[in-house]
This record gives structure tokens, sequence and C-alpha cells, in this order.
């Protein structure tokens, strides 16, 4: 049975699931309205000095592979078509760099202050983590509507603490887009 996390709460991988090794991060939403927002998530592999280690380590639409080969972005979904997850990601635990030590997991909206695009025209978004072998569900995050006036969001990060991996359910709602991510972390 899956565990239901709530914002801010965490959950250590490495013990309650010592034999997990990959696992598939999925992201999903349902629109509200009938226009097409085109949602990206990203990935920050970011090391102690809280920064990317190098650019490689931001993975997205045009970087789909870390340099390490331990996460991988599914590509792009443009239109949120289609049932279950939207976007996904897919992680090795066992290969991440020993220099990462944090994977931050974000969404924003393409051209979201242009089109007037944000989390309000959504519902139903949430986050889970999927063990790759036994395709058994793990953990899910389910995020609220009080990010109505958001366009870009932190559903979750990866930590490495004391050499086991934790997921923490961030909830964190902004607006400054995919490159104030990037400008604060690369």
């Amino acid at each position: 049975m899956s565990i239901q996390l709530k914002k801010g709460h965490s959950f250590n991988l490495s013990k309650k699931e010592p034999s997990l090794k990959k696992i598939m991060i999925g992201l999903g939403w349902e629109l509200k309205t009938t226009s097409l927002l085109d949602l990206d998530a990203s990935v920050f592999m970011i090391g102690g000095n809280g920064k990317l280690p190098a650019d490689e380590f931001f993975i997205f639409y045009n970087n789909l592979k870390s340099p390490d080969g331990s996460i991988q972005h599914t590509g792009d979904n443009r239109n949120g078509a289609g049932e279950e997850d939207d976007e996904m990601i897919l992680a090795n635990l066992n290969m991440i760099d020993s220099k990462v030590n944090e994977i931050l997991i974000v969404v924003t909206i393409h051209d979201a202050v242009t089109r007037r695009h944000s989390f309000g025209l959504l519902k139903d978004a949430y986050i889970r983590l999927v063990d790759v072998e036994t395709k058994r569900e793990i953990l899910s995050f389910d995020l609220d509507e009080s990010f109505a006036s958001s366009t870009d969001i932190e559903f979750g990060k990866l930590q490495r603490i004391d050499n086991e991996w934790h997921f923490v359910a961030s909830g964190i709602g902004g607006t400054k887009g995919l490159e104030g991510y990037v400008n604060a972390y690369a």
C-alpha cells in the first residue's frame, strides 16, 4: 500500500525500502479549462554548495539525461493529455554522483506570464514514486488548491542525508519560472 505524504513530510526511502534501487517519479495533473497548458518537469541535481556541480546536472526537455546516467527524463508532454502520469523521470539511486546530495523536482508552466496561465487552471496535481522493478507505488503527494496564482511549483525533492535517500513532499509554489530556478542553482 502506498504512503500518502502531506506537505513538508519526509519519507526515508533507504530505511523503509532497503531494496529500492530504481524509481520512476511520476508527475500528473488535470486541466480545469479547455486552454492547453504546456507544463515542464525539470530536475536540479544539487551539490553540497547548493548549486549544480555542472550545467549537465540540470535535467529538462532539452537535456534528458544526467552526465552520470542516473537520472533520465522520459520527454515533454506538451498538452497534458492522457491518463496517469503526464511526465516521468527515471532515477537509479545507486548511480547518483557522490557530488549530488539533493534532487529537486520542479514543474513550471511554459510562457505562463504571456499566456496568463497558472496552476489555478489545474486540478488533481500530484507526484508519486514507483519502484521500477516491482511496479509498486511507494508514496504519493497530492497538491492542494492553494497554488492558484503560482506559475511554478517545487513538487518534491530527494535528499541524501548520512548516505540515506529521503523524499520530502515540498509543495512550494512561486512565480520565478524555469529561468528563476536556473539562476538560483546554476
